[in-house]
């Protein structure tokens, strides 16, 4: 079986979204971190990323995650994750890597793209 990997942008008000889906690993991630430095060398530094239907993710992955909360964060930007308590079929599997790896705290995680948006939108607790 052959999942595809996609990454598609839009906007929700203020923020960039990246909608993420397929698996997230060494081959796919490039194309992830290349879309988030098109987004910043647009000139939008708030970012949503939507990861509810990422049925994989690796350390590659997760690297280009904690590269991107970087780029952002040097550009005093805002980095929102989108990680479901579902998603990806069974349960949102990047939200269970980051978990494991003790890296999930490092991100503002929220359930869906609307409390993501929201101006005064706090993360879910780890």
């Amino acid at each position: 079986m052959v999942v595809a990997f996609n990454v598609t942008g839009g906007e929700h008000g203020d923020w960039a979204v990246l909608h993420v889906s397929g698996e997230l690993d060494l081959v796919t991630s490039p194309v992830l971190r290349q879309r988030v430095h098109d987004v910043v060398a647009e000139g939008r530094h708030s970012l949503v990323l939507d990861l509810s239907e990422v049925f994989f993710c690796d350390s590659s992955g997760v690297g280009v995650l904690i590269a991107s909360r970087r780029l952002i964060r040097s550009c005093q930007g805002h980095l929102r994750l989108i990680l479901p308590a579902q998603g990806a079929v069974d349960g949102s599997h990047v939200n269970r890597v980051l978990g494991a790896l003790g890296v999930r705290r490092l991100f503002d995680v929220h359930l869906d793209l609307v409390s993501a948006t929201e101006d005064e939108a706090g993360p879910l607790s780890a």
